[in-house]
């Protein structure tokens, strides 16, 4: 049985961020700390709880108690196990944070909120002069986010839309979507800073398998990183078959490492092209390949 001494709690989440910056490889202090900080336990609904591990196959199991330290491990967290809705796999998370390379003052939207702790995480790193916007379509869990980040964190702000569709009010820093879509959407790159604004975005196949790409714009260019491997559950609206089976053919190409940018009209796509969407195409040339091209380079 663990004890349930107050401190002993802190001493886990410390823990527990520390595992992370070895595990994930996290750099940044901010991302360490945020970890250390935000109590996992206040959205995840009263314990004990059903967790899963990527390690273990699909089948859930059930905490032994309702102490809040077994929530401190590289974990998910059922939300709705009829759904496999998670929170979202730690170690995953906290390196693409880090990838991302959020600062204090950044503006960002989260597109599938869940119940608000990868928002608080955010909040957490932006801190109190910047802000969050955590989108979920779900009214349901969009009600609990609301109630868990109002705790804490007042530069969170949960809206109740479809993340796929959402416009920004203003210009963003990054836009992190938790949820696996087939192709872009257009509004997004829109809504991105056009100095150093970041998309982190999964794009997955049928089966909901595929990749993590950074998109950075830089004025009117893009460039693209391969950020990390995933699966993850769709995305309401940002999926159809016709997409899902151009991405298939894609990656019979080449895998997703092998693009480098995105570009949009008026560039029409060339030989480089290894992914057409409505409005954008993935290129496997890099950014300063493509400006060259445009200007007869």
């Amino acid at each position: 049985m663990l004890s349930e001494r107050p401190d002993d709690i802190g001493r886990a989440r410390r823990w527990f961020a520390e595992e992370l910056r070895h595990t994930a490889h996290v750099r940044s202090p901010a991302v360490v700390e945020a970890f250390a900080t935000v109590p996992r336990e206040h959205f995840a609904g009263p314990g004990p709880w059903r967790i899963l591990s990527p390690m273990r196959g699909p089948d859930y199991w059930t905490t032994d108690d309702a102490d809040p330290r077994r929530l401190c491990h590289d974990i998910l967290v059922a939300i709705d196990e009829t759904r496999r809705l998670n929170n979202g796999q730690p170690s995953l998370w906290a390196n693409l944070i880090d990838q991302l390379g959020l600062k204090a003052g950044d503006r960002v939207i989260h597109i599938g909120a869940g119940l608000g702790y990868y928002s608080a995480i955010i909040a957490e790193i932006v801190g109190p002069g910047g802000r969050v916007a955590a989108i979920e379509i779900d009214p349901g869990l969009a009600e609990r986010a609301r109630a868990n980040l109002a705790r804490a964190w007042p530069q969170a702000n949960v809206v109740t839309a479809d993340g796929f569709a959402f416009v920004a009010d203003e210009r963003v820093d990054a836009i992190v979507v938790n949820a696996g879509v087939s192709h872009l959407a257009p509004p997004w790159l829109d809504s991105l800073k056009a100095d150093n604004g970041r998309l982190l975005v999964p794009l997955t196949s049928a089966n909901l398998w595929g990749a993590f790409l950074i998109i950075t714009r830089r004025g009117s260019r893009f460039s693209v990183r391969f950020a990390s491997r995933t699966g993850i559950i769709p995305c309401i609206g940002g999926r159809n078959p016709d997409a899902e089976a151009r991405l298939t053919a894609a990656l019979a190409r080449a895998d997703y490492a092998a693009v480098k940018s995105l570009r949009r009209p008026p560039e029409e796509p060339d030989d480089t092209c290894w992914l057409k969407g409505e409005g954008w195409w993935l290129s496997t040339a890099e950014e300063e390949d493509g400006l060259a091209r445009s200007r007869g380079g």
